[in-house]
């Protein structure tokens, strides 16, 4: 009866979900392609094998190692990977070009959900990180396939808001096959909501199993040669209400560094014409990445308006903001800065990634910052200090390779459904 209840009541609102798809396709004109797959039709689905959701970018970059070395162990299942944004299937295109099945998934009604199951007939289901919806779950069950919950995390606020809807989503979670959590806190959430303890292991975060590529390296070093003896600092990941105030840090850092070089990188692309036009009315002279632009000794900010190339602009960097934590968005990846050894910047808010950031917080890695003031502080103490920036990002990469594994232990309880 409470699924019931939800499906009426998704399937009451599913006009006004459409009307905002089509709102969001004015800005981004990715959302107005490919519908029919939000209704369990066509998609590039491979049936008989491993059907894996990550619901957008974080999430099928967080997937990747786990679905290459899957190809390689299982070279006779098929891979299918769902997604639900535009930049999420951008991202797992070029992830993984044509090594892999991939659609959108479809809305969460229960007649979408069993048509998108019966037209794959997955093995195993494996959802990545916290992206449950009940008819999914309940669906799959229903055809007897198995779900998984990789590399889980539920922070304390999700995990109210999961409780007031109780009624509807304990069956959820009681159903799940295994959960592999992050963290011991995440799981007694997860068993706090019903999932069965016999289902819950702590197996870590498997973003600790980052490995750059030594080609991504060897493109970093290439590009940073092109920019001259320059202090580069990256803002990544930056929300609406934060590129305002990295942008009013660097005018307080270039009065001190007048060659420091900002490195920003919004995180939605529908925001990338704005954040240039929000830049160069601010008076700084910029540089676009989706131009084909360098920039050289005249611009002061390098604008990067492209999807999949964080980490080559991590790698070429000095240090790092990661942004969503100025505003309450939450924070973002915190470990692909620091596996490169950058000292790392936050705001305080960082609730999507409590435990990561605390872990590189007390070894040194990570300084909290609260405003334009303190966050420009801490840039120019660093590029003053370099030494003790250098210390900060090598403490981060021993947190790093300190937490490494969790990979292995994923796949080794996949395991017992794939052989």
């Amino acid at each position: 009866m409470p699924r019931l209840i939800y499906s009426l009541i998704f399937l009451s609102l599913l006009p006004f979900i459409l009307l905002r798809l089509l709102y969001r396709a004015v800005r981004a004109p990715a959302y107005a392609r490919r519908w029919h797959e939000r209704f369990a039709f066509g998609g590039d689905l491979r049936a008989g094998g491993i059907w894996v959701h990550a619901v957008s970018v974080g999430e099928a970059i967080a997937a990747a190692p786990m679905v290459r070395e899957l190809l390689q162990r299982y070279p006779q299942l098929p891979i299918t990977i769902t997604c639900m944004t535009p930049t999420g299937s951008e991202q797992i295109r070029k992830l993984f070009a044509g090594q892999v099945g991939h659609a959108y998934l479809p809305y969460d009604l229960p007649w979408l959900q069993r048509r998108f199951i019966r037209r794959l007939q997955p093995r195993l289901a494996i959802v990545m990180e916290t992206e449950l919806w009940p008819n999914l779950v309940a669906e799959a069950k229903r055809a007897q396939v198995p779900v998984v919950l990789a590399n889980a995390r539920l922070s304390e606020r999700s995990a109210r808001g999961y409780q007031r809807v109780s009624w509807l989503v304990r069956p959820m979670f009681a159903a799940l096959d295994w959960v592999a959590v992050q963290t011991q806190a995440e799981a007694v959430r997860f068993a706090d909501l019903g999932v069965s303890k016999d289902a819950l292991q702590v197996t870590g975060s498997i973003k600790f199993d980052l490995q750059p590529a030594p080609e991504l390296l060897q493109q970093a070093n290439e590009l940073r040669a092109q920019w001259g003896e320059r202090s580069v600092w990256i803002a990544a990941s930056t929300h609406a209400g934060e590129d305002e105030q990295v942008l009013a840090a660097h005018r307080k850092v270039l009065k001190q560094r007048p060659d420091a070089l900002l490195l920003l990188v919004p995180r939605h692309p529908e925001r990338f014409s704005g954040v240039a036009r929000m830049a160069r009315e601010a008076g700084f002279t910029l540089a676009q990445r989706s131009q084909g632009q360098q920039p050289g000794p005249a611009e002061q900010v390098m604008l990067v308006d492209t999807m999949g190339e964080l980490m080559l602009f991590y790698a070429c960097a000095d240090m790092a903001f990661v942004g969503g934590s100025l505003v309450a968005n939450g924070g973002h990846n915190y470990l692909e800065p620091a596996a490169l050894g950058l000292p790392v910047l936050s705001g305080p808010h960082r609730f999507n990634f409590t435990e990561i950031s605390e872990l590189l917080a007390g070894a040194g890695a990570l300084e909290t910052v609260t405003d334009t003031d303190s966050l420009a502080q801490q840039l120019l103490i660093w590029f003053d200090q370099p030494q003790a920036a250098q210390s900060a990002g090598t403490a981060g990469q021993a947190v790093v390779k300190a937490n490494q594994g969790a990979l292995q232990r994923l796949l080794d309880g996949l395991a017992r459904w794939l052989n």
